[in-house]
């Protein structure tokens, strides 16, 4: 019998009836007592907490750290700054996705390296043996809580609850700080399509201020479930259904991020396409699910890999790899448990009407 990760929070969650399932070897809360459409419209109206505490950090740092990083990791450390961060991701040398990750720069030769909770492993493992010598790699993540802050009105509450210049931040920049005595990293980052923030602190520190942050009047606890739709709605992939090994960067759609000058890891076959991931919306509430074939004329083309109703557009949405053959065709057919849904092919995001780089005055 496998025994589930516990984080920080664990002890919170049960104690306020959060519905917890497994996710990526740890116990995780789905979702609380309101349900997942409720913590769903609570984040994009104003704003939700998220334990995020199962995802993995290392650090990189010495002399040379951003240049051996950069041939490491498809992120283009040359133009990253100090107290930025950058999407980006880790190949194997046929360019396949081992994971989606962000880099944060936080000073010279210093690098946090956040990656998804079931690749912390093999990540480690990689990067460790793509790395020259003379440079320190350590995995802090078991003594990190992170916590993510998600709303239009998280500014504001974190205001409230932190006092700060966090209106100078910018989308996808860091700053530090400390709360109740030890470090606290804020960045302008996030998974739901709104403007937020994802908080990193000691472990022994995140009850806290997960504690202080409930207590604003605006925010609400949320679960994974809530967190599944939101990044669903605008479009951003989930590891492990719809970007991995046996697809590139420019297949998922981020063929532009590829931009670094540094001949890192799989580089050649990055931009590759042979599939494409796109939207399609469906009629009706009905959801199609993961593995569901995607159907033109009678023939499969296709395979849904994320699907989900839309709690924000009041309809089913999915995304889906098709051949690059048929991706400017516009109507499909998903085959899905004893019935078969139109599908109609949509750009992404499905929902634009996000906060997540709105200006802050």
């Amino acid at each position: 019998m496998t025994v589930l990760l516990k984080t920080p929070l664990h002890v919170w969650h049960a104690a306020h009836s959060a519905k917890m399932a497994p996710f990526a070897g740890w116990d995780m809360p789905i979702q609380y007592k309101g349900g997942i459409i409720a913590e769903h419209s609570h984040t994009r109206e104003k704003a939700s907490l998220f334990d995020i505490c199962h995802m993995g950090e290392f650090i990189l740092k010495g002399p040379g750290a951003g240049k051996a990083l950069s041939k490491i990791l498809t992120h283009n450390l040359e133009t990253l700054k100090v107290e930025r961060c950058r999407y980006g991701f880790l190949l194997n040398e046929n360019g396949g996705i081992l994971d989606d990750l962000i880099v944060y720069h936080l000073d010279v030769d210093y690098y946090m390296i956040v990656v998804n909770a079931a690749c912390r492993a093999e990540d480690y493992a990689t990067i460790a043996s793509r790395l020259p010598s003379g440079l320190s790699l350590e995995d802090i993540s078991d003594a990190t809580g992170k916590i993510d802050l998600q709303g239009p009105a998280s500014l504001d509450a974190l205001e409230r609850i932190i006092p700060g210049p966090w209106r100078r931040m910018p989308y996808f920049g860091l700053m530090q700080t400390e709360f109740d005595g030890s470090p606290l990293l804020i960045s302008r980052t996030g998974y739901t399509g709104e403007l937020g923030f994802e908080l990193y602190l000691p472990a022994d520190k995140t009850l806290t201020l997960w504690e202080s942050c409930l207590a604003d009047p605006d925010v609400e606890p949320a679960g994974l479930g809530a967190r599944d739709t939101l990044r669903l709605e605008v479009g951003l992939p989930l590891y492990g259904q719809d970007i991995d090994v046996n697809h590139t960067p420019a297949e998922a759609g981020y063929g532009g991020t590829l931009t670094s000058t540094s001949d890192y890891v799989g580089k050649t076959s990055a931009p590759n396409m042979r599939e494409k991931l796109i939207g399609l919306s469906l009629e009706g509430r009905r959801s199609a699910r993961h593995n569901d074939a995607v159907v033109l004329q009678g023939k499969q083309v296709g395979i849904v890999t994320s699907a989900s109703f839309a709690p924000s557009l009041g309809y089913a949405i999915a995304l889906a790899y098709v051949g690059v053959e048929y991706v400017e065709e516009s109507s499909f057919t998903i085959t899905a448990a004893k019935t078969e849904l139109s599908a109609t092919k949509v750009n992404l995001p499905f929902y634009s009407k996000g906060t997540a780089r709105m200006k802050l005055g």
